[in-house]
């Protein structure tokens, strides 16, 4: 993989007209990647772009891979922001999502990632877990604020079919939680982190002042971006999208047999449009729909007439733009639905 991954990273360079400001390590758990490989990846990736105007290198991490030596070998390869997997503090939670850390490991990992120098730490908390009262929520909110992080992502629990938590359900061995339930943890969720300073920038993403993610806010400015890696995707910034294999093997045998380990697709002008609304609603800044085209720009002024006055009364309008009031922002699929453009 490792081989597969330094192949591709030499053989796209030049598709990015603009300096690279951020790497992003996600998708599966690179913290799991021995040091050996990380250097080389690092080394190609230097080796191939000029990296001059870095300013964020974020590395997913789960609780259980920190260890004095591995946080320092991050930060050598220029490593400065982490984001940690943490989901919760309480125990019981954790055994119930399978995950493989404890509640130790969850409290511990970011005391040591700051003792090892890291100044930029986002943990990500889970809402909506079934069996936990609204009180362990808020004390899960209260570790998260007191370990001193200066970023969180928050996201609701979701059901997926035909998997271990879907099958408890249908079988009513445990319950799921309502609406309001899920409502209620994520109104506290806002207003206890406004409170304790936290911008409520993104649907699912607060920050202390300076600590926006750089990486995904370019995502959701729809600014170009290179993906490598099996499933990763990339986009020019204009209208073309591409995607990689997502099968690990697919994706290694097409690199070393020099085939196409991908597939691309060109936007047209209505879809690019849909895209700045799906992903500007996502956003405490909203969007800016007087950068539409004409046509564009008619149509969502048209879909924004008429949309339902329960919906419309979650908004906040200017003459330029519209954005969903954070707290309200459970109802971003139901608003999103309504003024994207057919």
């Amino acid at each position: 993989m490792c081989e597969a991954l330094c192949i591709e990273i030499a053989t796209r360079v030049g598709e990015l007209t603009t300096p690279i400001q951020s790497i992003y390590f996600g998708g599966g758990s690179p913290s799991i990647v021995s040091d050996k490989n990380l250097q080389k990846i690092f080394d190609q990736l230097r080796k191939s772009f000029d990296l001059s105007e870095l300013k964020e290198v974020t590395l997913e991490s789960n609780p259980d891979d920190h260890s004095e030596a591995k946080l320092q070998f991050w930060r050598t390869l220029g490593i400065n922001r982490l984001s940690i997997g943490i989901q919760s503090f309480i125990e019981r939670d954790l055994t119930f999502m399978n995950r493989a850390h404890n509640s130790t490991e969850a409290l511990n990992c970011v005391a040591m990632a700051h003792e090892a120098g890291f100044e930029h730490l986002t943990i990500d908390l889970i809402y909506g877990i079934p069996n936990q009262s609204l009180e362990e929520w808020k004390a899960n909110i209260e570790y998260a604020i007191a370990s001193g992080v200066n970023h969180i992502s928050a996201y609701c629990l979701t059901v997926e079919s035909k998997t271990a938590l879907a099958h408890l359900i249908d079988t009513d061995q445990i319950q799921e939680k309502s609406d309001e339930e899920i409502e209620a943890e994520y109104l506290l969720l806002h207003r206890t982190l406004e409170e304790a300073g936290f911008d409520h920038y993104e649907i699912s993403n607060f920050a202390k002042s300076g600590s926006k993610a750089v990486h995904n806010s370019n995502y959701w400015k729809s600014a170009e971006y290179l993906g490598l890696g099996p499933s990763a995707h990339s986009f020019d910034g204009k209208s073309t999208r591409r995607w990689n294999a997502s099968n690990n093997a697919v994706y290694i045998k097409s690199i070393r047999n020099k085939q196409d380990y991908w597939e691309s697709e060109t936007l047209s002008e209505k879809e690019r449009v849909n895209e700045e609304i799906m992903t500007g609603l996502r956003r405490k800044i909203g969007v800016n729909y007087q950068s539409f085209p004409a046509e564009c720009q008619s149509a969502f002024r048209k879909n924004l007439d008429e949309i339902a006055p329960q919906l419309k009364e979650k908004l906040i309008l200017t003459v330029t733009s519209v954005s969903i009031k954070p707290e309200s922002w459970l109802m971003a699929d139901a608003i999103i639905r309504d003024l994207i453009i057919d």
